[in-house]
């Protein structure tokens, strides 16, 4: 695959530049409205983490002081307190001495311009992004086994599709996404919460460049019956494009935050990041394995402050297995994310999903779904298997947007601890597979298991213990009872059907051969959904 444009020698590049303060007369921290949704305020009250001085804007003043001295300041990043810029040595050599700039870092040879040239001295040769480690496309239908895996048809069963969840991608592009007919929903139901082009902030629109994007978004938002029916494809979505595809630098990292503070400031709940960083098309800025320690990179600086700040974070773990042990990428060594890896058909280790542990020891990936042949939507709405951890995180984010629906009180630290707990080798993780491939069922209803019952004025179920085969339910409004009984581990075992002739009697159900155990049940009337736990002895 090759990339062609237009070149002309410049001494242009792209510079990173840190301030040293952050002094504020148009905002502050007590008027956060100004410069965050109230969505964004609530999820910090959510959190309880209070604003902070990286929540605010950085000084307008230097932004300013550093146009002058720059060909184009592309933007800036309020968490880094920091602008990345284009400029030549002689300028870099001038911001370097302001006042109030704390150091410069090359983070890009040339730049694109607005006319969609690059411009560099050099122009690299263009290699396939180890994020995207993909087999060749070829014909696909059944996408049942991906979901089965992670419990979505229970998910949907139970009325969650990520409804209310606000879930962000950022990648290379989305391009034929606002034409496919398998997300021509997302724009019917006006899901797009917005849209941000870091790479070239000029250009708006997002539905342009490399499809990776695209096909990663299609196993979160894809619906199409027979198709693909991906988990979340009721949620918000924001696009963000911040990978260049073209070229490997530091840069791209910048750009990523950059976009998680967009997101943030809307009030995203979930940010799905099918990218990875550690070597560069300049080998003196590759990473080591000391680096991946939580706290080094730009971006993993970055996901841990979106971490904080109450966002769930998912981000492939990586494609560099063959290279052995602690072969994960940034940002997947931060904390407080979950790093996902890929598993195959047979619900083992893929060969290329990177493996943990971190610099400092903590074990990666945290969790796997199946990304060996995913099943998953191209730009061109092309149904097709391709490979990669890029495939296996989305389908995590999924699973989290549906499940935070379920339980909207939970904390981002709730809701992954729940996803942990659901993996399928929690008792006994490894840097293979972390905590394993995690289920809706156990996350979801395992949870539930485990809390006081909370029974609403004229609603019980009777006897309980149950003694008998007669279970005696009263809830609802309504004449038709949906019950759905599943066992301690929220593997289901029997789903009926009760009616009545008023709303004063109860619906009876007969469980003469149900073992005993300890159960849980799922009514449903009408629209009024309901958990209890039974004893059976």
């Amino acid at each position: 695959m090759c990339f062609c444009w237009t070149t002309k020698t410049v001494a242009q590049d792209r510079y990173a530049v840190f301030f040293k303060f952050k002094p504020q007369k148009e905002y502050s921290l007590a008027s956060p409205s100004k410069f965050l949704t109230e969505k964004a305020i609530q999820r910090r009250v959510r959190e309880k983490f209070p604003l902070d001085s990286l929540d605010l804007p950085v000084t307008a003043a230097y932004i300013q002081g550093l146009s002058a001295l720059s060909q184009e300041l592309l933007y800036v990043s309020k968490w880094l307190n920091a602008a990345v810029v284009v400029t030549d040595a002689e300028g870099k050599k001038k911001i370097e001495v302001l006042p109030f700039v704390q150091k410069v870092n090359w983070v890009a040879k040339g730049f694109i311009s607005r006319t969609g040239n690059r411009n560099s001295t050099e122009v690299p040769e263009f290699q396939p992004k180890k994020w995207a480690i993909e087999e060749s496309y070829r014909e696909a239908a059944a996408y049942d086994f991906q979901n089965e895996l992670l419990g979505i048809p229970a998910m949907h069963q139970a009325g969650f599709t990520g409804k209310g969840i606000t879930v962000a991608v950022f990648d290379s592009g989305f391009p034929g996404l606002d034409k496919a007919s398998a997300f021509s929903h997302v724009f019917t139901n006006k899901q797009v919460l917005g849209q941000l082009n870091v790479v070239r902030p000029w250009i708006k629109d997002v539905f342009r460049e490399n499809e990776h994007g695209t096909q990663v978004a299609s196993l979160i938002f894809a619906n199409q019956a027979g198709t693909l029916v991906a988990g979340a494809h009721q949620a918000k979505v924001i696009f963000a494009i911040t990978e260049d595809v073209a070229t490997e630098y530091p840069v791209e990292e910048l750009n990523w935050v950059r976009a998680a503070e967009y997101a943030d400031s809307l009030g995203v709940d979930i940010i799905n990041s099918s990218l990875g960083y550690l070597d560069f098309d300049e080998p003196s800025l590759t990473y080591s394995k000391s680096q991946l320690d939580g706290k080094t990179t730009y971006i993993t600086r970055g996901a841990s402050i979106a971490a904080k700040r109450g966002i769930l974070v998912v981000n492939s773990v990586g494609n560099n297995g063959s290279a052995g042990s602690s072969s994960l990428v940034a940002p997947a060594d931060a904390e407080g994310i979950l790093a996902v890896g890929a598993v195959n058909s047979s619900s083992t280790v893929s060969s290329f999903s990177s493996r943990g542990p971190t610099a400092d020891g903590r074990i990666k990936p945290d969790l796997a779904a199946f990304g060996q042949s995913t099943i998953l939507i191209r730009g061109t709405g092309q149904v097709v298997a391709a490979s990669g951890t890029s495939f296996s995180a989305p389908q995590i984010a999924a699973l989290a947007a549906g499940l935070w629906e379920a339980k909207p009180e939970w904390t981002k630290d709730e809701l992954l601890t729940n996803l942990l707990k659901s993996g399928s080798q929690y008792a006994n993780p490894d840097q293979n597979l972390g905590y394993g491939i995690p289920n809706f069922r156990g996350a979801y209803y395992g949870a539930l298991l485990g809390l006081k019952e909370e029974v609403e004025l004229g609603s019980s179920i009777y006897p309980n213990p149950l003694l008998t085969e007669s279970l005696s339910i009263r809830f609802g409004k309504e004449l038709r009872l949906t019950l759905q009984i599943l066992d301690s581990s929220g593997r289901h075992v029997l789903e009926k059907i009760g009616e009545r002739n008023s709303i004063q009697e109860a619906y009876v159900f007969n469980l003469l051969n149900m073992p005993s155990g300890i159960y849980f049940l799922q009514l449903r009337d009408g629209k009024e959904i309901a958990y209890r736990k039974l004893i059976k002895y």
